[in-house]
């Protein structure tokens, strides 16, 4: 079982308090490099995330709202509690997600720009009055909190996830009822002890609540006193929560699904083009909505960017990420490499080529280990082109024009993330403007930052989380008018 100092409660935490879980139902948490079960955590009843919603409203200021100096210290002890505690915390990610310890490591430093971002930009939400004097009045804009917001999170990134929703909804105001996901709730949890300990919230100001999907969303969902929610996860799950929040008319800022296209012309610097490919695909094990799912490559470069693929795929390691000298964990659980195999094994059966990695049937049962694969040959009608999914495979399409890249690459109901390489301007002008997604990196696999904005066009969701756009997104404008 797992043991930090971090981690001496595994149950909610509920208006400024641990809760002492009284029903006694708990969920195991494995570790996916092992297969082993590291943690019992708390199953919390609807009675139970009802009372943190309860907590929530009782932390709502409105008629005197907390200042921008107190919301800002909120914001920089968090930062700083992060900062401080990035070792241990990036070890809890590791043991409970997989990812190379490293790599976890550097999450939590992630997660602290955001809080660090919104402390520096906070002053963005004071009160304004518009130069304009319309009607004989004087009009001044307020920011006013949106209310209680529920926070769900997908275990992929169990502390970057959270960090992108609580700094916008701390900056605003906002108390916050959280729901991390049922294979990582231990990041979460140490997060909140962090919390506890070195930040000086009100009470009902952050609220952690775990357990049953169906549990704790119906009350959410349902609840007047929430009215928005953030969600970050699948593109199924954020039409659910759509149908099930029309009632109330709820806000809604949903992050879900990709497919993204990696476009890589002949021009290109190819040796980048593949370093960048080989950071953006395998970050995580190739469990991000941002990675490239869909690489397309020039028919005149296809051979050799291929050989370069397939040099740096072979010398990758994969192992146990907290052993922190290899290149990829393992994957989550069984469904997801059971839909890794599965893609592959549809790909090489409708005429895909094995460039790197091993041939399905040498794939061995008993672990979560997928090592990184290169298949050429990849066209619309298999599996690989039309779902995302979310595992160290590398499919590679073969394109001729710039208006066939860009159809092909729209050819997905998702907008999330795109990748373009090419040395010419104007080309990348074009494709980005044509690619109906809501990043686009030119010469660049990065994905989001906490200074710029990000959210997907299309199914991959609405609204945005980052930079000012991000910032605005807990708050409600109110205009006042006031007449001489």
């Amino acid at each position: 079982m797992i043991e930090s100092p971090l981690l001496e409660k595994l149950t909610g935490y509920i208006g400024g308090r641990w809760t002492n879980n009284e029903q006694g139902n708990t969920f195991a948490v494995y570790n996916p490099a092992t297969g082993k079960v590291i943690a019992q955590v708390a199953s919390m009843s609807e009675d139970e995330v009802k009372a943190a919603v309860a907590a929530g409203q009782t932390a709502l200021r409105l008629t005197q709202p907390y200042s921008i100096e107190t919301r800002r210290k909120w914001l920089e002890d968090i930062r700083d509690a992060l900062t401080a505690n990035r070792e241990e915390v990036g070890r809890i990610l590791c043991l409970e997600h997989g990812k190379p310890l490293q790599e976890a490591q550097g999450e939590v430093d992630y997660a602290a720009g955001f809080f660090d971002y919104c402390s520096k930009h906070i002053q963005a939400l004071d009160a304004h009055t518009i130069p304009e004097k319309p009607k004989d009045s004087t009009w001044t804009v307020h920011y006013r909190p949106v209310g209680v917001a529920g926070l769900i999170t997908p275990w992929n990134f169990p502390i970057g996830m959270i960090a992108k929703k609580l700094s916008a909804a701390l900056a605003a105001g906002c108390p916050s009822v959280i729901k991390p996901a049922s294979e990582t709730p231990l990041t979460m949890i140490a997060f909140f002890r962090l919390m506890d300990k070195h930040v000086k919230l009100p009470d009902g100001m952050v609220n952690l609540v775990m357990g049953k999907s169906s549990v704790i969303g119906k009350v959410l969902c349902e609840s007047p006193d929430v009215p928005m929610l953030s969600f970050t996860g699948s593109t199924d799950v954020g039409r659910k929560l759509i149908v099930d929040t029309a009632d109330q008319i709820k806000k809604l800022a949903l992050e879900l699904g990709g497919n993204a296209p990696f476009i890589v012309f002949d021009d290109a610097d190819l040796d980048a083009a593949a370093d960048n490919l080989i950071a953006n695909k395998f970050r995580g094990g190739g469990q991000t909505c941002v990675c490239a799912n869909r690489i397309f490559v020039h028919e005149k470069v296809m051979d050799s960017f291929a050989e370069k693929l397939a040099e740096r795929v072979s010398k990758m390691t994969v192992g146990d990420g907290i052993a922190g000298d290899v290149d990829l964990g393992p994957l989550i659980n069984k469904a997801g490499f059971d839909k890794v195999k599965r893609h592959l094994e549809d790909a090489l059966g409708k005429g895909a080529a094995l460039v790197a990695g091993k041939e399905p049937k040498e794939l061995g049962d008993g672990h979560l280990y997928f090592p990184p694969t290169v298949i050429t040959g990849v066209t619309r009608e298999m599996e690989c082109f039309q779902e995302e999914t979310f595992g160290p495979l590398v499919p590679m399409i073969s394109f001729r024009t710039e208006d066939e890249v860009i159809e092909a690459g729209n050819d997905t109901e998702f907008g999330l993330a795109s990748y373009v390489f090419t040395g010419d301007a104007e080309c990348a002008r074009r494709v980005a403007a044509g690619l109906r997604f809501g990043h686009v990196g030119w010469n660049t696999g990065t994905g989001p930052t906490p200074e710029a904005p990000f959210g997907g066009m299309k199914a991959s969701g609405t609204g945005r989380e980052g930079g000012l756009e991000g910032l605005f997104e807990f708050v409600e404008a109110q205009t006042v008018p006031r007449g001489f």
